[in-house]
C-alpha cells in the first residue's frame, strides 16, 4: 500500500531522509574534494554542522573585529601594515 513521507533535498536536487543529511551534502559540495583518496569533505561538513553554534559565534566575533578595525582605520589610529618583500 502507498504511504506518504517527508524528504529533504540538497541544492543539487538529491533526496535525503533528514535535513541534516541534506545540509551535510551541501556543505561538502561547498568544501569540494579534500585530501587524497576518498574526500574528507563529508566528515568536515558534519563537524561544521555539529559545531554550528560555536562557528557562528566565531564569525560574529570576526565581524566585530573587522568593524572595529575599520572604525580605527578611519579614525587614523591604526597604521596599515604591509608585508615586506623578500
Amino acid at each position: 500500500m502507498a504511504h506518504r513521507g517527508t524528504g529533504f533535498f540538497d541544492n543539487k536536487g538529491h533526496f535525503f531522509k533528514t535535513p541534516e543529511e541534506a545540509t551535510v551534502s551541501d556543505l561538502a559540495g561547498i568544501l569540494g574534494k579534500i585530501g587524497d583518496g576518498e574526500s574528507l569533505a563529508p566528515g568536515i561538513a558534519y563537524t561544521l554542522l555539529d559545531r554550528r553554534n560555536e562557528i557562528e559565534r566565531l564569525f560574529a566575533d570576526h565581524d566585530a573585529m573587522l568593524a572595529e578595525a575599520i572604525d580605527a582605520s578611519q579614525a587614523g589610529s591604526v597604521t596599515k601594515l604591509t608585508p615586506r618583500a623578500g
